[in-house]
């Protein structure tokens, strides 16, 4: 096949977090959605289980694609559109956010010019356009060159890299309504569907940046330690989660979510490694061999509401600006939240640390038959 029967679109292959995904310059994709998304679905190499004719890596945290522009938004440096892809499903979901990839956007930006380092560390706002959520993202720049070299050490990533902070302006209420869109911090369902028995349970609804379904692993029989092999191959458990999820969607505003990737279910139990709350977190129908950016803080979030699920299951730290700590299948998940003195409920800002890296640059090959590279 010659170059010519392809077309040839600029993108870099970047680390985010725990997540993986090419990176795109808005003006670099057609401007017509529809299409758009069809070459995002041919770029990755979906639908597909093993995404053999494209980048994606066989699963949701590898199936996933940045899109950054320059904002027009006063006070706004970059904006930032996430898209989930799903290895098997002919999906472009651009509902929710992505913390993991979103550690990437601005190495992204810097690395193709559509920002100027401004010292040893540069910091810049983005929108992500999924949610309208802000934040300031911190990165090393040191000689104007971003640096990916450092002694962070992220767990459910490899090695160590240089440290990237996040800072979250405004995250209560990404999807739903709000930050508790059943109006309640503890709701008890009864949940009913083939294949078990009904069951009924409490759960907390809750999005701080992820819309959320947390429950006690105790309440579905099982105890939250279990490995992800184990839980992904549970399939009495993950036909119940599902029946659980659909059904709570509606009291959360979201209709239905048969789909969707959201909302994202999680198991807690007590902690066991030194941490706040230990998770198990589908999203939603494959265990997360982690826990994702939002997630984790929407957990944490969770844990300082009086009444919530988390209240006598997570140990926490003092203070108006706790730790939380937020244990994984593959080790922890640190957020530092700061909460109003005047109401201890109510979250003004959530910090974590993530690391990324870019992993090669150059351009995704679309058949021409996809699109022919006019807009």
């Amino acid at each position: 096949m010659t170059r010519t029967s392809q077309t040839a679109v600029p993108c870099l292959l970047m680390r985010g977090g725990t997540s993986k995904g090419p990176f795109f310059k808005e003006s670099d994709l057609p401007a017509d959605v529809a299409t758009r998304d069809k070459v995002l679905l041919s770029v990755m190499g979906s639908p597909d289980r093993r995404q053999i004719d494209g980048l994606g890596s066989a699963h949701p945290l590898t199936s996933k694609v940045g899109i950054v522009r320059k904002s027009a938004v006063p006070g706004v440096d970059l904006d930032f559109l996430f898209a989930q892809l799903q290895p098997d499903k002919d999906t472009v979901d651009t509902t929710p956010n992505c913390g993991n990839m979103l550690a990437a956007v601005v190495p992204f930006a810097l690395e193709t010019g559509m920002v100027a380092a401004k010292g040893d560390v540069s910091s810049f706002r983005v929108l992500t356009l999924n949610t309208d959520m802000q934040c300031d993202i911190a990165v090393q720049t040191p000689g104007g060159i971003v640096n990916y070299d450092g002694d962070a050490r992220i767990d459910g990533a490899p090695g160590t890299s240089a440290p990237i902070t996040i800072n979250f302006l405004d995250t209560a209420g990404s999807v739903c309504s709000g930050l508790l869109p059943t109006g309640k911090v503890k709701d008890r369902v009864t949940v009913e569907g083939e294949g078990f028995a009904p069951f009924t349970l409490d759960v907390t609804c809750i999005d701080n940046g992820m819309p959320l379904v947390i429950f006690k692993a105790s309440d579905v029989g099982r105890t939250g330690y279990e490995s992800v092999a184990e839980m992904n191959g549970d399939t009495e458990l993950k036909t119940r989660i599902e029946a659980l999820r659909l059904q709570v969607s509606r009291l959360m505003g979201l209709g239905d979510v048969s789909k969707k990737n959201y909302p994202k279910m999680t198991l807690i139990a007590a902690p066991r490694e030194g941490g706040a709350i230990a998770t198990r977190s589908f999203i939603p129908h494959v265990c997360h061999d982690a826990i994702g950016v939002m997630a984790a803080v929407t957990v944490a979030t969770a844990c300082v509401l009086p009444g919530s699920v988390c209240e006598g299951v997570a140990q926490m730290s003092k203070g108006a600006a706790p730790i939380v700590s937020v244990e994984h299948p593959t080790g922890e998940f640190s957020v530092t939240l700061e909460t109003d003195p005047a109401d201890p409920t109510k979250v003004t800002k959530a910090a974590l640390l993530r690391t990324a890296r870019l992993l090669m640059r150059g351009e995704a090959m679309v058949p021409a038959a996809v699109w022919g590279g006019q807009n």
